[in-house]
């Protein structure tokens, strides 16, 4: 599967549900990677998270036609995270997010910003 096209996806499936902050960080040119992307973003409660997860699980599903491996953080929907192997995806609450601050721990990448939805 391209990679770009998996990316795109996800970003669209957070997109549909209103999530916020988006960056996609591209860890394509560091060798021990866990992936080539983290897509990242934020909500603004459990219900949100939940929300934003099941709609980028659906919409990856049936645009990219691929199944994440892994979820995890759902029980809490604090941090979410989505392994789709080539792409994991961080679907975190606004404080959470500010304080692992992970984007932040791959200066280093290409870090791109997509524009919230209005």
């Amino acid at each position: 599967m391209d990679n770009k096209h998996l990316v795109k996806s996800i970003v669209e499936g957070i997109q549909e549900k209103k999530g916020k902050n988006i960056v996609v960080v591209d860890l394509t040119k560091f060798e021990n990677a866990a992936c080539s992307f983290f897509v990242i973003c934020e909500g603004d409660s459990n219900t949100h998270i939940s929300a934003i997860t099941r709609s980028v699980k659906e919409y990856v599903h049936k645009k990219a036609e691929a199944k994440p491996v892994a979820i995890d953080g759902t029980d809490n929907a604090q941090w979410v995270a989505m392994d789709y192997l080539q792409a994991i995806v961080h679907i975190f609450q606004r404080e959470p997010r500010r304080f692992y601050d992970i984007e932040h721990l791959w200066a280093d990448a290409e870090i791109t910003q997509i524009a919230d939805l209005a």
